[in-house]
């Protein structure tokens, strides 16, 4: 008899099952990977498994809210430091810089849902798009302790774009080029902002 689990935000099964879907997901995308295959890989029963996650639409969802959960807690602890915006900015850039040169990076895992739920109102299209204007608010809000925020808006949605385009130049195996050519291209758009008056 498989024991009914409650869902906890943090540790036991629900959580590996979140951890297992979240490694299937980001190397052979959503509708490739099967409930099946993640069942098998957590090693959990099938009970188990649509208890906590009674459709795959919904452990997806819960699977970028996990993702999203720790990368917004990097961008909390960077943005308590008192630095300047554009240092910030480029710690933001090495992160990705690690990322790309990791055996385990395979493109974002917000773009690919994007890619393969590409309805607005899906769930899963919308917690994508969420984090992805979540983050695009963060580099506004950096951005506005040296920038007016009017063109603190614009310009994080232009680095943003870079962050976007270098993630894509990565999958082509461009990396380091990539993030060298968006900093530098950031660096130059904060700084021509800041001394405009």
């Amino acid at each position: 008899m498989v024991k009914q689990l409650e869902p906890t935000p943090s540790g036991g099964k629900r959580q590996h099952v979140i951890e297992t879907a979240y490694r299937l997901f980001k190397r052979d995308g959503y509708h490739a990977t099967g409930i099946d295959r993640i069942i098998a890989e957590a090693d959990v029963a099938k009970m188990t498994m649509y208890r906590n996650f009674p459709k795959k639409d919904g452990l997806i969802v819960e699977v970028l809210n996990y993702r999203g959960r720790r990368f917004e807690a990097q961008l909390d602890v960077l943005a308590a430091q008192e630095s300047p915006p554009e240092q910030k900015i480029g710690t933001i850039f090495d992160w990705y810089a690690r990322w790309f040169q990791s055996p385990d990076f395979h493109g974002c895992l917000f773009a690919h849902a994007l890619a393969e739920f590409d309805t607005p109102g899906h769930p899963v299209f919308e917690a994508a798009s969420a984090q992805k204007m979540s983050f695009k608010e963060r580099l506004r809000r950096i951005l506005e302790t040296a920038i007016p925020t009017q063109r603190a808006e614009s310009v994080a949605a232009a680095i943003f774009m870079l962050f976007e385009g270098a993630t894509l130049l990565a999958q082509m195996g461009q990396g380091e080029t990539a993030v060298r050519d968006a900093r530098q291209a950031a660096t130059d758009l904060i700084a021509m902002q800041s001394r405009r008056p």
